[in-house]
């Protein structure tokens, strides 16, 4: 009976874990792509490490809360419009059924039912209305009710973004507490290419693509990204003092 609970335990977080992944991954991705190009760009413009960090932070900081509010506000979006367009089959049930009744046999005829097969389908699915406006809601209009939270989803897509954007910051906070007169930009370069690695992992795990394909996505991702705003801070530093 204790082994049945705990591996019930065990299948409850795995699947609140897997709801989780995806604003966990979006999160990541963007937090870790978007504080290592700040890093990269402030380095291209020979900028001090104690600037990088304030420059990290407040890109990780406000970057993330705006992103989290965005995932946040999305969500509710896709929920609202969904309550709405619910609504409007529950209204056509009521009011048009026989045109309901019509669409729902129709639906079904192209799936390839047809006869008293067909009949006793359109019979069993518009005896129960709430069964009826779902199958309406998903065969009809390809629409289906988001389980997360939006709240969940921002709180999470938050925490990752702050969580992988730190990663780029780590060094130079370490390098801040005591020196390390190594080459920062180097080691935090290496722990952000870790950090796209164990995000690709988790992509490919979402979308059902091959690890080596999504390792490689992410990371390509990032170094463009740290390219691009490296070269511009170098660019735009060479045109300032002169």
């Amino acid at each position: 009976m204790q082994h049945k609970e705990t591996k019930l335990h065990k299948l409850t977080w795995l699947s609140r874990f897997e709801k989780d992944l995806g604003p966990f991954v979006y999160g990541g991705i963007d937090g870790c792509v978007t504080t290592f190009a700040v890093v990269a760009g402030a380095v291209g413009a020979g900028l001090e490490s104690n600037v990088i960090i304030i420059l990290g932070f407040a890109n990780l900081l406000a970057d993330g809360f705006s992103m989290s509010i965005g995932a946040y506000l999305s969500s509710k979006s896709v929920r609202l419009y969904y309550s709405k367009q619910k609504q409007i089959e529950n209204w056509e049930v009521d009011h048009l059924p026989e045109n309901e009744k019509d669409e729902v046999r129709t639906i079904y005829r192209e799936k390839g039912f047809e006869g008293d097969t067909l009949e006793k389908i359109v019979e069993v699915i518009t005896a129960d209305k709430e069964r009826w406006v779902n199958v309406m809601m998903k065969e009809e209009l390809g629409m289906t009710l988001e389980q997360k939270s939006p709240l969940r989803i921002g709180v999470v897509t938050y925490f990752s973004f702050l969580f992988i954007g730190f990663i780029p910051l780590l060094v130079y906070v370490l390098d801040y507490i005591s020196p390390l007169h190594q080459n920062i930009f180097l080691f935090s370069s290496l722990l952000t290419g870790l950090s796209f690695m164990m995000i690709g992992i988790l992509k490919s795990y979402i979308t059902q693509t091959g690890i080596l394909r999504g390792v490689m996505e992410t990371l390509l991702l990032g170094v463009v990204a740290a390219l691009v705003a490296y070269y511009v801070g170098d660019w735009l530093e060479s045109i300032i003092s002169k």
